[in-house]
């Protein structure tokens, strides 16, 4: 696996990582669904740094609606992590012949559509049986391995001094342990408030890389200064849905009559973009690095056109306030039929 030169950072001053700093001076293009994201229509994700002060992280995630933190997890962790998933994935073929496991290499022969992103809603009638890619995907949610990884100590403490929760902060027990082969659908643009309004707007999102991400592998992407503007989409689908006559029941459901398949605002983030006169914020992962963002943040993610084939993997964690009102939909492991 490649690898960026490492961070060094102090309280006062910090520096960018070196595939970050390519970036800053070729401006290299971005794949989403809809086509190519300029350099016009992009600018960087701001790094911060967990030894900076935690009122300063607190003021910089309420100003911008998210918190890139680097290095977070020790490095180890996360590529042990990385090392077992694909190690568990390995029996259905996805991995190049030869390659190790923690490399994450895609065999490139195969037909993709084999292959569903977890959360993509991979059809089970062409995918299912105990050992097909999609069933491991999803039983990897419950295997120790993965537990462990999400209940990391270092994320939990920082979530808990982030918001002043201490021991009210809660790790819900659902998660999204994407995988996304090389040359895949993107993910499409949405904040997750849409699957979460069971309890009050207060959840935050942690998602973190599993590996390191180049910049054309498919990482996240974050409409910039949209915390406001996800807000106002979520005011509007409140208003639709009583015009509508819906019942509370299904003004809470993420896939009602009044959003697009599959709970997103819209497929294409270039489209998105342009309708909001905004410009997404991009940037390359390492292992170890974690983004926080609020319930209303809006994202989605670029297309893999990683040059090695190396599938890009990341997870969705989420922390609540238990002693507020919380998706308590949200408690038990994910699978595909949760309707969540």
């Amino acid at each position: 696996m490649s690898t960026t030169t490492t961070t060094t950072t102090t309280t006062t001053t910090t520096t960018i990582p070196a595939a970050q700093e390519a970036f800053a001076t070729s401006h290299d293009d971005f794949l989403v669904n809809d086509g190519v994201l300029s350099k016009e229509e992009v600018c960087m994700l701001r790094p911060s740094f967990p030894t900076e002060p935690i009122e300063t992280l607190r003021e910089r995630y309420e100003a911008n609606g998210y918190l890139f933190v680097k290095g977070l997890i020790p490095r180890e962790q996360v590529l042990n992590c990385r090392r077992d998933y694909f190690s568990f994935l390995s029996p259905t073929g996805v991995l190049q012949q030869g390659t190790e496991p923690v490399d994450g290499i895609y065999d490139a022969s195969k037909n993709g559509e084999d292959y569903p992103s977890i959360g993509a809603g991979p059809d089970l009638e062409n995918h299912d049986g105990p050992d097909s890619f999609a069933r491991r995907a999803e039983k990897a949610h419950t295997e120790q391995f993965y537990l462990q990884f999400m209940r990391n100590p270092d994320l939990h403490n920082f979530v808990s001094k982030l918001t002043d929760w201490n021991e009210d902060t809660l790790l819900l027990g659902r998660s999204l342990l994407r995988n996304n082969t090389p040359r895949n659908k993107a993910i499409g643009v949405h904040y997750d408030q849409i699957f979460l309004r069971h309890g009050e707007p207060t959840a935050i999102t942690a998602w973190v890389p599993i590996g390191d991400i180049e910049l054309q592998g498919g990482g996240l992407i974050y409409l910039q200064d949209s915390d406001s503007v996800g807000q106002q989409f979520e005011r509007n689908f409140h208003e639709q849905a009583k015009s509508m006559g819906m019942s509370d029941q299904e003004r809470l459901d993420g896939f009602n009559a009044n959003m697009m398949s599959g709970g997103v605002l819209d497929p294409g983030a270039k489209h998105f973009a342009k309708m909001h006169n905004a410009k997404w914020l991009v940037t390359a992962y390492e292992a170890g690095d974690v983004v926080l963002h609020k319930p209303h943040m809006i994202h989605a993610s670029t297309i893999n056109r990683d040059p090695s084939n190396r599938i890009r993997l990341g997870t969705d964690l989420r922390f609540v306030n238990k002693s507020k009102p919380y998706d308590t939909r949200w408690m038990e492991p994910y699978r595909f039929d949760d309707g969540l």
